[in-house]
């Protein structure tokens, strides 16, 4: 008897390698990037949540929550104008920490 695989078989070939395995790999970006202007803002108005509220997680709950007196949340607000962005700093700059634990 021969070891080739019978044509009229109803077990279907094993599919070659195909464009469709190599479209997977294409890169598409899923979002457009942030313009110049903006993304400067953003990574401005971080490294000063950082750096003034001493650290990434109270920068982070800061920048990220909404915010009442503000009208929104301040990493979008500094993110989407220079306006914003001088609102969300002068907070920054007028935050004070709770009282230290201890």
């Amino acid at each position: 008897m021969s070891s080739k695989p019978d044509p009229d078989s109803a077990t279907p070939a094993p599919a070659p390698a195909s464009a469709k395995s190599h479209s997977s790999r294409v890169f598409r970006p899923k979002c457009t990037p942030l313009p110049h202007d903006e993304a400067r803002r953003q990574g401005n108005i971080s490294s000063l949540a950082y750096l003034t509220m001493g650290g990434r997680d109270p920068a982070m709950a800061f920048l990220n929550a909404e915010n009442s007196a503000l009208g929104g949340r301040p990493l979008a607000l500094a993110t989407a104008s220079a306006e914003g962005y001088a609102r969300v700093a002068a907070a920054i700059h007028a935050w004070s920490p709770g009282p230290a634990a201890g």
